[in-house]
């Protein structure tokens, strides 16, 4: 097993879905068969499209998680589907190059240049080391490395003690983040950051963003589609929500449309919820698109949570 960068576009030439399954032709077949049962990270390129002329892409790291198998695609021929679990967003996406260095050794020149021809490669093997540092760059808060920082200029957020670890060898700290990978209370508080961030701290139904002096913000991220009934720790399955709101999602006192207005349960929630709701009522939404809430999970949560 070695664990693996799979490259994948905002707007994808293949079927690929990154928190269930990568799409890939013959052609890196053997390199994904290598990290079968291994972790793998996503890499979103600049071109944010199959048009070469596109651009968009965040040129960075933006997720991990666990290859576990490799099926023939059932309609197009030589091509196959990677499945995959434990997909975790990070916090923030990593650039792929940080201080005239990249996290990939293989894609720097001895002259310090952008190695092109390793870099075109859209699946790439990843030493452990590698992707150990790619994750402490990207869960940075979740492990207790660095305070959160937000993008408009509000105080960070202070680091709480829990899953930062001690110096030790790079093949221990490896060791110890791939366990914690799996760990639910870790999965939990590395989703909310990365929700959190999405919305900028905002709730998504109230407008409401309140932070406190320890820059810790009200907010709470929910899961639209639940942990226990297979929804995964994506961002495009969550959505920011003040804790009353929250409350009322989860119990399907409210839910979101196809086109993100929000629903009401009319004959279970209170009368004064429509108070409390944004006047417009839609839905706030991230800046970028593929962070918005999938289609696949609001429609669950109406299927099976709304009341209305």
């Amino acid at each position: 097993m070695a664990k693996a960068i799979l490259t994948t576009k905002v707007d994808p030439t293949y079927d690929d879905r990154p928190e269930e399954r990568y799409h890939f032709p013959r052609t890196y077949l053997r390199q994904v068969e290598a990290a079968l049962g291994d972790w793998i990270i996503y890499y979103e390129p600049r071109r944010a499209s199959g048009d070469v002329m596109s651009r968009g892409g965040r040129q960075a790291y933006f997720a991990t998680a666990r290859l576990d198998a490799i099926i023939p695609d059932p309609v197009r021929a030589d091509h196959f589907y990677a499945l995959v679990s434990d997909y975790l967003e990070f916090e923030h996406a990593v650039p792929f190059r940080e201080a005239d260095a990249t996290y990939e050794g293989a894609l720097t020149k001895s002259d310090g240049s952008t190695n092109k021809g390793q870099f075109g490669r859209v699946v790439r093997k990843l030493p452990d080391f590698e992707y150990d540092r790619i994750l402490q760059a990207g869960l940075a808060f979740t492990l207790g490395r660095e305070p959160r920082m937000r993008p408009d200029g509000d105080v960070p957020e202070e680091l709480v003690p829990g899953f930062a670890h001690p110096a030790q060898a790079d093949y221990e700290v490896e060791r110890r983040i791939v366990e914690q990978l799996v760990s639910r209370p870790f999965r939990e508080r590395a989703f909310s950051t990365a929700v959190k961030a999405a919305y900028i701290d905002t709730c998504a139904m109230t407008g409401l963003k309140i932070i406190n002096g320890g820059g810790r913000s009200e907010v709470q991220a929910a899961h639209i589609r639940p942990v226990a009934d297979r929804g995964p720790d994506a961002v495009s399955n969550g959505l920011a929500l003040s804790a009353t709101i929250q409350w009322m999602f989860d119990r399907g006192l409210v839910s979101v449309d196809d086109d993100y207005s929000l629903l009401i349960a009319g004959n279970t929630a209170p009368d004064t919820v429509s108070r409390l709701l944004v006047p417009e009522r839609k839905l706030r939404l991230p800046a970028r698109p593929e962070l918005w809430p999938a289609q696949k999970y609001l429609d669950y949560h109406r299927q099976h949570v709304f009341k209305g």
